[in-house]
């Protein structure tokens, strides 16, 4: 009997699991229904985002793929439109200025600076050994760039910022005290156009003439006032006349000065005076001149600036920015 009621009872679970089954069966049916539709939604959505980055041109990826190349030509062209503008003007200025060709444009400056020694027999005592300003005529250099460098400040012509920022020329200039103070503001708005304001001593005496503390007084009493006008100690150092000893370099070192360029060059409103013996520019020459007017020379300092580009130029060189080079 135990074993007949225990058949029963496996045939009764057996009966109850079959009537079961169809609604298990539905509990699964449903569950996989709610579980595919979540699916479908899910790759809806991906698709959809798909879609507006890749597919239809309005999306992030799809923006820049179409208005990248847009971008760059645009960017292109207005580059060649502004250069087109510049030369424009260049030529518009170098014809109003009366100079026989445009001037030349310099190359980019290197990266890597040129190594600047003392020339050979522009050396003092101890020049090397104590880390003493070299004076130099030329900057190692292979292009065809020259530098103007300007000296003293008495001449303060309006036309002559006019001439150099219309026709974009850099020049360096070397100031001194008595030649400046009766008008420090020209000077300032020189520096205003990016020309580099340096040191030529208090009064233009002839150093060598002088004690060491003397010729201390001379540069740094000029860094002082270069300072208190222009807000910067300059670390270029032309001495009066190109003029030196070794107490001037080592005052000169004494006061910040890291270089002391002289020039290959002199270059008046009527004629060249020149350094080597061929009587020749050279590549990274330096050209000196004087802030000089028709008291003192036959005409002005525009009138000097355009002797100076003609000759430059016919001779295939361009004018380069010392600083750039130091």
């Amino acid at each position: 009997m135990r074993a007949v009621v225990q058949n029963d009872k496996s045939r009764a679970s057996r009966r109850v699991s079959r009537a079961s089954r169809p609604a298990l069966r539905g509990v699964r049916r449903r569950a996989l229904r709610r579980r595919g539709a979540a699916a479908t939604a899910v790759l809806a959505v991906a698709a959809l985002a798909g879609g507006c980055a890749q597919g239809d041109g309005h999306g992030e990826r799809g923006a820049a793929g179409r208005q990248g190349p847009e971008a760059a030509r645009a960017r292109a062209a207005d580059a060649a439109a502004r250069a087109r503008e510049a030369r424009a003007a260049l030529v518009a200025a170098a014809k109003r200025w009366n100079l026989e060709k445009v001037p030349l444009t310099a190359p980019a400056p290197p990266e890597k600076k040129p190594v600047i020694k003392a020339r050979e027999g522009f050396e003092v005592d101890g020049q090397e050994e104590d880390g003493l300003p070299p004076v130099f005529t030329t900057v190692p250099t292979k292009e065809k760039v020259v530098f103007l460098t300007i000296d003293d400040g008495a001449e303060k012509d309006p036309a002559f910022l006019r001439m150099m920022s219309e026709l974009k020329i850099p020049y360096t200039v070397f100031l001194t005290d008595d030649e400046i103070k009766d008008d420090y503001g020209y000077f300032k708005k020189m520096q205003a156009r990016g020309v580099t304001l340096n040191n030529h001593t208090l009064s233009h005496p002839y150093l060598p003439a002088l004690s060491y503390e003397e010729q201390k007084h001379e540069i740094c009493g000029m860094q002082d006032v270069m300072e208190k006008h222009y807000g910067k100690r300059p670390v270029l150092f032309r001495p009066p006349f190109g003029n030196y000893n070794r107490d001037t370099l080592r005052a000169a070192k004494s006061c910040g000065i890291e270089y002391a360029p002289i020039w290959s060059e002199e270059v008046y409103v009527d004629h060249w005076e020149y350094r080597e013996w061929d009587q020749d520019l050279h590549p990274g020459d330096i050209v000196l001149t004087h802030f000089r007017g028709e008291d003192d020379w036959d005409g002005t300092m525009t009138d000097m600036v355009r002797r100076f580009l003609d000759r430059i130029t016919a001779d295939g060189y361009a004018v380069a920015r010392l600083e750039d080079y130091l």
